[in-house]
């Protein structure tokens, strides 16, 4: 391959490119570092430096127009927005992906949308009832409406700040300080977020209150000894009253089970008593009959039923002989248990043959 003849290139081919001193050179005359030597060869310069000179002004233009476009194209990405003034007044606003503004003439603010903010403030409030308490509220936002974010308040999140508190005070200058403390806590939380929410539409801050939380509430640091005493003091009452009420639902049902035993039993007496009467004067009536019929039998049958069945319950009879001194005693206890062994000794007998 040839590489002498500067006029063709290695494949042979004619090489028309400006030569490298060339283009140095006439760059050097473009900026004015050559000098011309005679008259001639200054008017032909002169008309070579104006010809450079609109060339110079071309190539900024174009490097400015380039520079500009970079200033004017911009891309967003997808969770952030943006709002342009142009002159000062509202244009337009713009989403996600490349965009573009008058770089110079229109301000662009952008912001990110989908982010979640956070804001913790804690204060001292006055309860309902007049007790001071300290209170830690944190507040969780987005940005929901950008153009008002930007256009309509000077600093909306000092405006988020000021209406926290606003809405914390008036909130819990509604209730006591046993509720503000214990179980009031999350209806103070929802009553504070939609107060809140309020004041920022009111305001046309465009923002959003996601949730609002009461983090903590706790007596001033100087009570704090006192309140945790009374607090104790409470959770005892609550303690002993659980514990009587316990004792109430375990004895009341059964002093009323006993109530009801003894009420079923004096009925059932009463029922017996009553049967018992009755029974009786059924059989006076029937003895009343009979003795009207036959007074003497019907005298001396009582008579004898009488002594039967005072006799029958006694154990020892003494008989008195009619024209004697003497008493006759018949042991009928020593009898009857004499007789009662007898009997058992037969039955005793009586199962070992059997077996």
């Amino acid at each position: 391959m040839n590489w002498d003849n500067q006029d063709k290139d290695p494949w042979g081919g004619k090489n028309d490119a400006p030569d490298f001193d060339d283009l140095l050179k006439k760059f050097s005359s473009v900026l004015g570092a050559k000098k011309a030597t005679s008259s001639n060869g200054s008017g032909s310069g002169g008309g070579g430096n104006k010809l450079s000179s609109s060339r110079i002004f071309l190539y900024a233009f174009f490097a400015f127009l380039i520079v500009y476009a970079s200033q004017c194209i911009y891309q967003l990405d997808a969770s952030e927005r943006a709002v342009i003034l142009r002159l000062g007044k509202f244009h337009e606003e713009q989403s996600e992906g490349l965009n573009f503004r008058l770089a110079g003439i229109d301000d662009r603010y952008v912001e990110n949308v989908s982010l979640t903010r956070r804001y913790t403030q804690t204060n001292s409030m006055l309860t309902k009832d007049e007790n001071i308490v300290d209170v830690t509220v944190s507040a969780q936002y987005r940005i929901a409406n950008l153009k008002d974010f930007v256009l309509n308040v000077k600093d909306p999140e000092g405006s988020l700040r000021n209406a926290i508190e606003s809405a914390l005070r008036h909130v819990v200058g509604d209730n006591t300080l046993d509720q503000t403390l214990t179980v009031g806590r999350e209806n103070i939380a929802f009553d504070v977020q939609n107060r809140l929410q309020a004041y920022l539409d009111t305001y046309q801050t465009g923002l959003l209150v996601q949730q609002v939380n009461i983090e903590k509430t706790d007596p001033p640091q100087a009570v704090k000894d006192a309140f945790d005493d009374v607090v104790a003091a409470r959770e005892d009452k609550e303690r002993l009253q659980n514990e009587a009420e316990r004792y109430a639902l375990s004895i009341v049902p059964e002093a009323r089970g006993q109530a009801q035993a003894r009420i079923r039993q004096a009925e059932g007496y009463k029922l017996e008593v009553v049967a018992n009467a009755e029974g009786e004067v059924a059989r006076f009536t029937n003895l009343l009959e009979e003795y009207s019929k036959a007074p003497e039998v019907t005298r001396d049958r009582l008579y004898l039923d009488a002594l039967q069945s005072v006799l029958s319950n006694s154990t020892k009879v003494m008989v008195d002989v009619e024209g004697g001194n003497n008493l006759l005693y018949l042991p009928l206890d020593k009898i009857m248990e004499e007789n009662k062994k007898q009997e058992n000794s037969r039955i005793n007998l009586r199962r070992v043959d059997d077996e």
